[in-house]
């Protein structure tokens, strides 16, 4: 798969013993930090698409710390190298990886299996309530293109 232009994976490292286990998402000195927003966590209940949806300024850093997401990123941004470019992960307990989405980059998520995915995001601004930094794309309403039906086979 060919990255989209700016969106960056990093393979995580986790530590067990016989307490349970440590898991490092994100450091101040890896490489794709750019600035601390917040942190905050999002629940996809099994079978819902939650998305699309792109920010102008933020970039996200997720990473899936219970069960399964699918998480898909569209670059629809004009001029990019990768204008058109789709992107698919299957993140989580049996991946454990952290992705940046750089401003711009549509994304959107789909808990797969038969749990809930726990998604942890640390995007590099916080909220803003007055005037949010989130725009929407119907998932279903074919500006991308995207099927979020289930592959069987």
């Amino acid at each position: 798969m060919t990255l989209i232009d700016g969106v960056t994976v990093k393979r995580l490292k986790v530590i067990p013993d016989e307490r349970g286990f440590l898991m490092e998402m994100l450091r101040s000195d890896d490489d794709m930090f750019t600035e601390f927003g917040q942190v905050y966590l999002s629940v996809a209940y099994p079978g819902v698409v939650k998305g699309w949806h792109y920010h102008k300024l933020q970039t996200d850093y997720f990473t899936v710390v219970k069960g399964m997401l699918k998480v898909v990123l569209y670059d629809r941004r004009e001029g990019s190298a990768t204008h058109g470019e789709i992107n698919e992960f299957f993140m989580g307990e049996k991946n454990p990886i952290l992705i940046s989405i750089p401003p711009g980059v549509v994304h959107g998520v789909k808990a797969i299996g038969g749990e809930a995915g726990y998604l942890v995001n640390c995007p590099n601004k916080t909220y803003d309530y007055d005037e949010p930094d989130e725009y929407r794309v119907d998932p279903h309403g074919g500006e991308i293109p995207y099927d979020w039906t289930g592959k069987d086979g």
